[in-house]
């Protein structure tokens, strides 16, 4: 059972590679959907946070307002680092013991998706990191088109992570997400072939 990162910047495509990946067999574990989890209704991480932000960022059937609690986030440094410290163990958490499951059973590869990846140092966890990758202007463009955001605050999104070059002189293994879905799933294919089978 073989275990890797997988990486990338905001709206590089790391959700469409992961498909792939489990298309040919893998476990993949989203730490963005275990972010999702541990602020669901009822969990101490909501209380945390709506103590630390307000109140007013929980709508009416209890559930976290993600949008506008990432826009005051993304403006403010400070406040990420304390979404953060409120979160992240939690995530951390969850996250090993989704890994502690998907490794007793019959997957090929487990791979673990962790946007901040390389920001939180935790590439030594995995033999290997694949980072999927687009250009900073893709980004920006996608951020503005998936969004809704104007280029100002997708660039604000993009200055919370390290930057995209940066990343991917640390990463083991590279598919360029940049041009067309096609050109992305033969990557992908011919890299489980070359590293998986």
């Amino acid at each position: 059972m073989r275990l890797i990162g997988v990486t990338g910047g905001i709206a590089t495509g790391k959700t469409t590679v992961d498909r792939m990946l489990a298309a040919h067999g893998a476990t993949v574990i989203d730490a963005d959907e275990l972010a999702r989890e541990v602020v669901c209704p009822g969990e101490p991480a909501l209380e945390e946070v709506a103590a630390r932000f307000g109140r007013d960022l929980i709508r009416p059937d209890g559930s976290l307002d993600r949008t506008r609690l990432g826009r005051l986030v993304f403006s403010d440094p400070g406040a990420r680092r304390d979404l953060e410290r409120i979160t992240h163990p939690r995530i951390t958490e969850l996250t090993g013991a989704r890994v502690a499951t998907a490794l007793s059973g019959a997957a090929p590869l487990v791979v673990v998706d962790i946007p901040l990846l390389f920001e939180n140092a935790r590439e030594a966890m995995f033999e290997g990191v694949l980072l999927v990758y687009a250009p900073a202007e893709v980004q920006v463009e996608r951020l503005r088109e998936r969004n809704g955001l104007d280029e100002a605050a997708a660039l604000q999104r993009l200055a919370a992570q390290l930057p995209i070059d940066e990343k991917r002189g640390r990463a083991t293994w590279i598919i360029d997400n940049s041009g067309l879905l096609d050109a992305t799933s033969r990557a992908v294919d011919h890299w489980w072939e070359t590293e998986v089978r």
